[in-house]
C-alpha cells in the first residue's frame, strides 16, 4: 500500500514513517509537514491512504480531508489525533473520514486500522465515541436561547 503521513511534529512524523516503511505490505510512505504540503503531494501522487494529524499549520487535517472528498479522490483517510474533542470528530465523520483514532496506539494497531479502511470499513476510537454519546451540548441553556434568537434575526438589543 502507498501511504501519505501528514504530521507537523518532525520527530513523530519521522518515527511513524520509518515504522510504517518496515511493514511488509507498505510499498511507500510520503511525508508532509503540514496540510498544504499534503495537498500538494496528493495533487501529484496517488496514495491508498492519507494519515492526517488534526492540528497542523497552514491547513489542518480536517481541511485536507474535506479537500480529498471535494476532489473525489479514491484515497482513504485516517485521522490521528491526541485531541478528544467532539467537534473535530463530528466534522471528520460528516466529511466522510474512514477512521478517526488516537495517537496513543501501537504501530500494529495502526496497521490493523489501515487494513480495515482498505477493506471498506470505518473505525473510530471508542474513547471518542463515548465522548460524543455521554457529553451533552456544551452550551448552557441561556447560550442556546441566545443562539435561537440570533437565528431568528433578533438584534442585540432585542436579545438583551
Amino acid at each position: 500500500m502507498k501511504l501519505l503521513v501528514a504530521e507537523d511534529q518532525s520527530m513523530l512524523r519521522d518515527a511513524m514513517c520509518q515504522l510504517l516503511a518496515f511493514q511488509p505490505d507498505v510499498e511507500s510512505v510520503l511525508q508532509a509537514k503540514d496540510g498544504q504540503e499534503a495537498i500538494q503531494l496528493l495533487e501529484k501522487e496517488s496514495v491508498d491512504i492519507a494519515i492526517l494529524d488534526v492540528e497542523m499549520p497552514v491547513k489542518t487535517g480536517l481541511e485536507v480531508l474535506e479537500w480529498i472528498r471535494a476532489e473525489k479522490l479514491e484515497t482513504k483517510v485516517v485521522v490521528v489525533t491526541t485531541f478528544k474533542r467532539p467537534g473535530y470528530f463530528e466534522r471528520a465523520v460528516k466529511a466522510g473520514v474512514d477512521a478517526y483514532v488516537l495517537k496513543e496506539r501501537r504501530i500494529t494497531d495502526l496497521m490493523a486500522t489501515l487494513h480495515t479502511v482498505l477493506a471498506g470499513q470505518k473505525e473510530y476510537s471508542p474513547e471518542l465515541m463515548e465522548g460524543i454519546l455521554t457529553h451533552p451540548n456544551p452550551l448552557s441553556s441561556q447560550e442556546q436561547a441566545v443562539l435561537k434568537e440570533v437565528a431568528k434575526g433578533a438584534s442585540n438589543q432585542e436579545i438583551a
